[in-house]
């Protein structure tokens, strides 16, 4: 069985965003909300998220998450509304 990783953006209380990667992404988000997740998220509760992708490793995984984290917030916020209307969004 071949398990996916995924790229996550969170969108905190305070409207910043948090870029991030999960094998299981309902596992992570709840340990975001129990406070044992980044510090940086915990700081900022509550969250939603706002954007998932699917890569097929790890290493993909992390190479997305860094080229997501350097695009302007403006690139993200269009990522974000992209993703949510196109087809097969995985957003929540």
């Amino acid at each position: 069985m071949i398990m996916a990783y995924y790229v996550y953006i969170l969108r905190l209380r305070d409207g910043s965003l948090y870029t991030g990667i999960a094998k299981d992404v309902e596992k992570r988000m709840s340990q975001h909300m129990k406070g044992k997740g980044s510090r940086y998220v915990r700081s900022r509760l509550p969250f939603s998220v706002v954007y998932t992708e699917e890569s097929p490793t790890c290493s993909d995984a992390m190479k997305r998450e860094a080229q997501i984290k350097r695009l302007p917030r403006s690139s993200k916020l269009f990522l974000i509304g992209a993703r949510q209307e196109g087809p097969g969004s995985r957003s929540a």
